[in-house]
């Protein structure tokens, strides 16, 4: 096997801008608001929401190999070539990138125990990595403490749940973990990089008053939403600057994933450690060899995944290069 990248599947939110485009160099759309961009993703059959592109007929979609011997093939069949009986029948990750020109609306995503209530829900736990952050820029990650259920069910009622979020600013560089069952938002102005479980399932609670290009409230999910939000006084997880990394720095680390941001000066060379993972590339340029393998080369803006099976993979940087690697524990 040899490094895989993937076509990504761009999908139009109405929050969205051209970032991907302009930052990232993607081929996204130029007559649309595109929010996302799925990077990989092999999500089994009734998960794919209906206003998410790319999922086949059942509600099933995996990303499709963009290069090599692979090339046209699913990240599915690839992981069925890899997977050991005690791995899943699906790959354990979905990789965005996130355009957000405008404010995502409030939201949350279920936990384990509203999941097993509801066999039609999936978890998800996800982490933001900020690649790019306009001045003041901020996000909304819990509630503020003391809230209780029906003063925030009171206050989406009056329609403004603004003053009971936790209000956090960010900048390039921050990783925010959000666990499921956390109220959250993304506000405008913000390029991310975002890695979660896979799952597209998402409860929308409240979205600013805002219409719908056809002058209609957007769907909202209140009645779910309220049964997953967590209400308990917890510490959350504080962010984790990781722009001034030396070689290698932890941001995130949970029972799904762990994420780390590596740094490595123009013109070295390293060995790639024999297992798999994902890299997120944020900077640079460089070039995989594989034994037996053609070259693949990387540059900023791609998603790539390592299979653990490649014969002595080694990483050469051609620019300084930075990328996030994600493995699953």
């Amino acid at each position: 096997m040899y490094p895989l990248k993937f076509q990504p599947v761009f999908q139009k939110r109405l929050w969205g801008g051209n970032r991907l485009r302009t930052v990232l160099g993607k081929a996204a759309p130029m007559d649309e608001p595109i929010g996302e961009s799925w990077e990989l993703a092999d999500l089994p059959a009734g998960t794919v929401k209906s206003d998410s592109r790319g999922a086949a007929a059942d509600g099933s979609l995996s990303s499709v190999i963009a290069n090599g011997a692979w090339a046209g093939r699913t990240v599915n069949q690839a992981w069925g070539e890899q997977k050991s009986e005690n791995r899943k029948s699906y790959f354990p990750l979905l990789i965005k990138f996130l355009d957000a020109a405008q404010d995502l609306s409030v939201q949350v995503h279920p936990d384990a125990a509203y999941c097993k209530a509801h066999p039609g829900s999936h978890l998800k736990s996800e982490a933001w990595y900020i690649l790019h952050a306009d001045p003041g820029a901020r996000i909304y990650k819990g509630v503020k403490a003391g809230v209780t259920r029906e003063q925030f069910k009171a206050a989406l009622e009056a329609g403004n749940v603004e003053p009971l979020l936790n209000m956090t600013k960010v900048r390039t560089g921050d990783c925010h973990f959000l666990p499921s069952g956390t109220v959250h938002a993304m506000g405008g102005g913000i390029l991310a990089a975002e890695v979660q479980t896979p799952s597209d399932t998402t409860f929308r609670v409240f979205d600013w008053n805002r219409l719908e290009a056809n002058g209609k409230p957007r769907t909202l999910h209140i009645k779910e939403a309220l049964e997953c939000i967590s209400f308990e006084a917890a510490a959350m997880p504080r962010a984790i600057d990781g722009s001034g990394s030396p070689v290698a720095t932890r941001l995130a680390a949970c029972k799904f994933f762990t994420i780390d941001r590596v740094e490595l000066p123009q013109g070295d060379t390293q060995i790639v450690a024999p297992e798999m993972a994902v890299w997120i590339v944020l900077n640079g340029q460089g070039v995989i060899t594989v034994d037996g393998q053609a070259n693949t080369a990387f540059a900023k803006g791609d998603t790539l995944l390592l299979p653990g099976s490649m014969k002595n993979p080694r990483v050469r940087t051609i620019a300084e290069c930075a990328w996030l690697e994600v493995r699953v524990p």
